[in-house]
């Protein structure tokens, strides 16, 4: 069983980390030169000093940035997370939509990874230095290699430009569009990111299955009698997971955060490009409360992957009980 205690101190350190980047988030963004009023003013060139001045004090801006943060984070914990510049709507307006079309694109990336990473590592792990690990060892590098712009662009000519099989960008009727209706704009960046992301998670299973495969307990689940079978992948894989669980709970922490890159080349409206945007067009505040969310998800799946680390592994849950 997990110690309320455990999951008390967690959720503190979870609450104080957030505070903290809050804070610095919100300072640094504050000292950047510029700010909207400015943006508002060079549209307008009949605005004058005093205009400048009527608008800083309606938006808070005339205040200095302690106090702003401060106003700005008691609104937050009330759940008023202000309004987006750029869109002319409540950020969380804004923020949810772009969270979920990311989390669509990103979870079918991994889940694509995962499926074809688990087998390849666990069968270069049961023949290593042979001839298909060298080939698949060849394979992981090339892909860890390939930058992901230069990726996407070769895709994109190909199936888009080329064969004209799929649409370059987008992701179907402006958002609106059900799942089937979104599968084509979706194939391109999912196999951009698949692609990049493969090479490193067979190296990581690997590495891993070798490692658990030489361990004590799996001479003596031979030496009972289990098959090959079960000792590959209920005995020797369970072991090998932990460290790959750290891999895939980092990168699911960032799929709030979005692929900014892919994103950005295939135009996919999701939290990568909308924090791009938020930044180049000045508008902090859906900047702010996008990086914090992002951050939230990050530390989230952090802890989710200790909870995971006891289930895998009873020792781990003893020493969290005994702490």
């Amino acid at each position: 069983m997990i110690s309320v205690g455990f999951v008390a101190t967690r959720g503190a350190q979870l609450g104080v980390m957030l505070l903290i980047v809050s804070f610095l988030v919100y300072m640094l963004m504050g000292l950047m030169p510029g700010d909207p009023i400015d943006l508002m003013l060079a549209a307008n060139p009949e605005a004058g000093p005093e205009d400048a001045a009527r608008l800083r004090a309606i938006y808070g801006l005339d205040k200095p940035l302690l106090e702003r943060y401060k106003n700005w984070l008691v609104a937050a914990m009330q759940g008023d997370f202000g309004h987006s510049r750029l869109y002319t709507r409540p950020v969380l307006e804004v923020l949810l939509p772009r969270m979920g079309t990311t989390f669509l694109l990103m979870s079918l990336s991994l889940i694509l990874t995962l499926l074809i990473a688990l087998p390849v590592g666990v069968y270069a792990a049961r023949t290593p230095y042979g001839f298909a690990d060298r080939v698949v060892n060849f394979f992981c590098f090339a892909g860890i290699s390939l930058p992901p712009f230069w990726l996407a662009l070769i895709l994109m000519s190909i199936f888009a430009v080329w064969l004209g099989w799929l649409p370059a960008g987008g992701n179907g009727a402006d958002g609106e569009a059900g799942f089937f209706d979104r599968l084509p704009h979706m194939i391109l960046p999912v196999a951009t990111l698949t692609l990049a992301s493969i090479g490193g998670y067979i190296r990581y299973i690997r590495s891993a299955m070798m490692e658990s495969l030489t361990a004590n307990h799996i001479q003596t689940a031979y030496a009972k009698g289990c098959s090959d079978t079960q000792v590959v992948w209920k005995h020797a894989l369970r072991t090998a997971l932990i460290p790959v669980v750290t891999i895939v709970a980092l990168d699911f922490g960032t799929f709030f955060s979005g692929a900014l890159i892919t994103e950005t080349m295939f135009s996919w409206p999701g939290m990568g490009k909308l924090i791009y945007d938020s930044i180049m067009g000045n508008d902090f505040n859906l900047a702010l409360v996008a990086l914090l969310f992002s951050t939230f998800f990050v530390l989230a799946a952090n802890f989710a992957a200790d909870l995971l680390y006891m289930l895998l592994d009873p020792r781990v849950k003893m020493e969290a009980q005994e702490t």
